[in-house]
Protein backbone atom coordinates (compact mmCIF):
# COMPACT_ATOMS: atom_id res chain seq x y z
CA UNK A 1 0.00 0.00 0.00
CA UNK A 2 1.81 3.23 -1.22
CA UNK A 3 1.46 5.90 1.63
CA UNK A 4 -0.52 9.45 1.12
CA UNK A 5 1.40 11.90 -0.60
CA UNK A 6 2.09 15.54 1.65
CA UNK A 7 -0.41 18.00 1.02
CA UNK A 8 0.42 20.59 -1.38
CA UNK A 9 2.04 23.95 0.30
CA UNK A 10 -0.63 26.73 0.61
CA UNK A 11 -0.23 29.37 -2.02
CA UNK A 12 1.99 32.11 -1.18
CA UNK A 13 0.72 35.89 -0.12
CA UNK A 14 0.97 38.54 -2.44
CA UNK A 15 3.08 40.22 0.40
CA UNK A 16 4.98 37.28 0.82
CA UNK A 17 5.27 36.98 -3.24
CA UNK A 18 6.71 40.48 -3.37
CA UNK A 19 9.30 40.54 -0.74
CA UNK A 20 10.56 37.20 -2.09
CA UNK A 21 10.55 38.63 -5.55
CA UNK A 22 12.24 42.04 -4.39
CA UNK A 23 14.75 40.41 -1.85
CA UNK A 24 16.04 37.87 -4.83
CA UNK A 25 16.73 41.02 -6.69
CA UNK A 26 18.67 42.49 -4.05
CA UNK A 27 20.84 39.58 -2.79
CA UNK A 28 21.47 38.89 -6.90
CA UNK A 29 22.64 42.15 -7.04
CA UNK A 30 20.03 42.63 -9.87
CA UNK A 31 19.03 45.44 -7.98
CA UNK A 32 21.82 46.96 -6.97
CA UNK A 33 22.77 49.21 -3.88
CA UNK A 34 21.61 52.86 -4.33
CA UNK A 35 19.00 51.94 -6.74
CA UNK A 36 15.30 53.13 -6.72
CA UNK A 37 12.67 50.19 -6.80
CA UNK A 38 8.73 51.42 -7.27
CA UNK A 39 6.15 49.72 -5.32
CA UNK A 40 4.25 50.63 -8.48
CA UNK A 41 6.97 48.86 -10.58
CA UNK A 42 6.89 45.57 -8.76
CA UNK A 43 3.14 44.87 -8.57
CA UNK A 44 2.50 45.31 -11.86
CA UNK A 45 6.05 42.64 -12.37
CA UNK A 46 3.38 40.66 -10.11
CA UNK A 47 0.29 41.42 -11.63
CA UNK A 48 -0.96 42.50 -7.48
CA UNK A 49 -1.76 46.09 -5.41
CA UNK A 50 0.51 47.98 -4.39
CA UNK A 51 -0.56 47.41 -0.93
CA UNK A 52 1.15 44.15 -0.55
CA UNK A 53 4.49 45.78 -1.84
CA UNK A 54 4.35 48.40 0.55
CA UNK A 55 4.10 45.48 3.09
CA UNK A 56 7.23 43.87 1.51
CA UNK A 57 9.06 46.71 1.28
CA UNK A 58 8.85 48.04 5.02
CA UNK A 59 9.45 44.44 5.97
CA UNK A 60 12.86 44.51 3.86
CA UNK A 61 13.83 48.17 5.31
CA UNK A 62 13.34 46.45 8.82
CA UNK A 63 15.95 43.99 7.16
CA UNK A 64 18.36 46.72 6.10
CA UNK A 65 18.05 45.99 2.88
CA UNK A 66 15.86 48.55 1.75
CA UNK A 67 15.65 52.47 2.83
CA UNK A 68 12.11 53.43 2.60
CA UNK A 69 11.31 56.90 2.64
CA UNK A 70 7.70 58.75 2.18
CA UNK A 71 7.00 60.37 -1.18
CA UNK A 72 10.39 59.27 -2.44
CA UNK A 73 10.33 55.45 -2.87
CA UNK A 74 12.71 52.51 -1.75
CA UNK A 75 16.48 53.01 -2.23
CA UNK A 76 18.47 49.25 -2.05
CA UNK A 77 20.93 49.48 0.93
CA UNK A 78 24.46 49.38 -0.57
CA UNK A 79 26.50 46.69 1.12
CA UNK A 80 28.99 48.77 3.09
CA UNK A 81 32.76 47.30 2.97
CA UNK A 82 32.70 47.65 6.76
CA UNK A 83 29.92 45.20 6.56
CA UNK A 84 31.11 42.59 4.37
CA UNK A 85 34.24 42.25 6.42
CA UNK A 86 31.97 41.34 9.71
CA UNK A 87 30.14 39.07 7.83
CA UNK A 88 33.05 37.33 6.87
CA UNK A 89 34.62 37.32 10.03
CA UNK A 90 31.49 35.82 11.76
CA UNK A 91 30.99 32.88 9.29
CA UNK A 92 34.53 31.80 9.60
CA UNK A 93 34.28 31.85 13.62
CA UNK A 94 31.07 30.18 13.48
CA UNK A 95 32.01 28.10 10.83
CA UNK A 96 35.19 26.94 12.28
CA UNK A 97 33.67 26.09 15.71
CA UNK A 98 30.83 23.89 14.19
CA UNK A 99 33.06 22.15 11.94
CA UNK A 100 35.66 21.21 14.87
CA UNK A 101 32.38 20.04 16.65
CA UNK A 102 31.05 17.91 13.74
CA UNK A 103 34.23 16.34 12.96
CA UNK A 104 35.67 15.59 16.87
CA UNK A 105 34.75 12.06 16.65
CA UNK A 106 36.60 12.27 13.10
CA UNK A 107 34.53 11.39 9.76
CA UNK A 108 30.52 12.39 10.09
CA UNK A 109 28.01 10.48 9.08
CA UNK A 110 27.31 9.33 5.37
CA UNK A 111 24.26 11.23 5.10
CA UNK A 112 26.43 14.57 5.91
CA UNK A 113 29.17 13.88 3.41
CA UNK A 114 26.70 12.51 0.95
CA UNK A 115 25.21 16.18 1.29
CA UNK A 116 28.66 17.71 0.69
CA UNK A 117 28.90 15.61 -2.11
CA UNK A 118 25.50 16.77 -3.68
CA UNK A 119 26.09 20.07 -2.92
CA UNK A 120 29.59 20.06 -4.74
CA UNK A 121 28.44 18.10 -7.52
CA UNK A 122 25.80 20.84 -8.38
CA UNK A 123 28.38 23.13 -8.02
CA UNK A 124 30.31 21.73 -10.74
CA UNK A 125 27.23 21.34 -13.20
CA UNK A 126 26.38 25.07 -12.64
CA UNK A 127 30.16 26.09 -13.24
CA UNK A 128 29.92 24.19 -16.43
CA UNK A 129 26.97 25.58 -17.64
CA UNK A 130 28.15 29.24 -16.07
CA UNK A 131 25.00 29.43 -14.12
CA UNK A 132 26.52 32.16 -11.72
CA UNK A 133 22.88 32.17 -9.35
CA UNK A 134 22.70 28.46 -9.01
CA UNK A 135 26.57 28.40 -8.28
CA UNK A 136 25.85 30.42 -5.17
CA UNK A 137 22.97 29.13 -3.61
CA UNK A 138 24.65 25.63 -3.57
CA UNK A 139 27.93 27.19 -2.24
CA UNK A 140 26.00 28.64 0.91
CA UNK A 141 24.33 25.34 1.13
CA UNK A 142 27.63 23.15 1.16
CA UNK A 143 28.53 25.71 4.24
CA UNK A 144 25.63 24.65 5.91
CA UNK A 145 26.26 21.23 6.41
CA UNK A 146 28.86 21.24 8.99
CA UNK A 147 26.76 23.72 10.77
CA UNK A 148 23.85 21.55 10.59
CA UNK A 149 25.93 17.87 11.78
CA UNK A 150 27.11 20.25 15.05
CA UNK A 151 24.05 20.18 16.42
CA UNK A 152 24.40 23.29 18.04
CA UNK A 153 21.37 25.29 17.81
CA UNK A 154 22.50 28.55 18.55
CA UNK A 155 25.28 28.25 15.99
CA UNK A 156 22.51 27.35 13.52
CA UNK A 157 20.12 30.25 13.84
CA UNK A 158 22.94 32.74 13.91
CA UNK A 159 24.12 31.22 10.77
CA UNK A 160 20.46 31.76 9.56
CA UNK A 161 20.63 35.39 10.19
CA UNK A 162 24.16 35.77 7.95
CA UNK A 163 22.74 33.93 5.65
CA UNK A 164 21.31 36.50 3.21
CA UNK A 165 24.12 38.44 3.80
CA UNK A 166 26.31 35.92 2.48
CA UNK A 167 24.22 35.17 -0.59
CA UNK A 168 24.54 38.64 -1.46
CA UNK A 169 28.64 39.21 -0.67
CA UNK A 170 28.79 36.01 -3.05
CA UNK A 171 27.21 37.21 -5.87
CA UNK A 172 28.86 39.95 -5.91
CA UNK A 173 32.23 37.70 -5.62
CA UNK A 174 31.76 35.76 -7.90
CA UNK A 175 31.13 38.12 -10.69
CA UNK A 176 34.36 39.48 -10.17
CA UNK A 177 34.92 36.66 -12.81
CA UNK A 178 35.35 32.76 -14.09
CA UNK A 179 38.80 32.25 -12.16
CA UNK A 180 36.77 32.87 -8.68
CA UNK A 181 34.06 30.33 -9.57
CA UNK A 182 37.19 28.22 -10.53
CA UNK A 183 38.95 28.91 -7.33
CA UNK A 184 36.35 28.25 -5.01
CA UNK A 185 34.92 24.90 -6.89
CA UNK A 186 38.76 23.55 -6.06
CA UNK A 187 38.60 24.68 -2.27
CA UNK A 188 34.87 22.92 -1.60
CA UNK A 189 36.45 19.88 -3.07
CA UNK A 190 39.92 20.02 -0.88
CA UNK A 191 37.19 20.79 2.03
CA UNK A 192 35.12 17.92 1.45
CA UNK A 193 38.16 15.46 1.57
CA UNK A 194 39.25 16.86 4.68
CA UNK A 195 35.62 15.97 5.93
CA UNK A 196 36.09 12.32 4.27
CA UNK A 197 39.27 12.11 6.20
CA UNK A 198 38.07 13.60 9.71
CA UNK A 199 40.08 16.18 9.61
CA UNK A 200 39.32 19.18 11.21
CA UNK A 201 42.53 20.82 11.78
CA UNK A 202 42.94 20.66 7.68
CA UNK A 203 39.56 21.74 7.33
CA UNK A 204 39.90 24.37 9.33
CA UNK A 205 42.95 26.05 7.57
CA UNK A 206 41.44 25.53 4.11
CA UNK A 207 38.52 27.46 5.08
CA UNK A 208 40.58 30.22 6.45
CA UNK A 209 41.82 30.31 3.29
CA UNK A 210 38.96 30.22 1.53
CA UNK A 211 37.33 33.36 3.46
CA UNK A 212 40.74 34.98 2.92
CA UNK A 213 40.66 35.05 -0.21
CA UNK A 214 37.32 36.74 -0.55
CA UNK A 215 38.66 39.69 2.08
CA UNK A 216 40.73 40.03 -0.35
CA UNK A 217 38.68 40.78 -3.57
CA UNK A 218 36.10 42.39 -1.51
Amino acid sequence: MTEPSAPPAPPLSAAERAYQHTKAKILSGEAAGGVLLSEGDVAAELGISRTPVHEAFLRLDAERLLAVAPRRGAAVVPMAPDEARDVLEMREAVERSTARRALAHGRPAAAVVGELRTHLDTQRRAAAADDVQAFVVADSAFHGVLVRASRNQTAIQFMGLLRDRQLRLMFQHLHVGADEVAAALAEHEAMLAAVEQGDADTYCDLLHDHVRRHRGIL
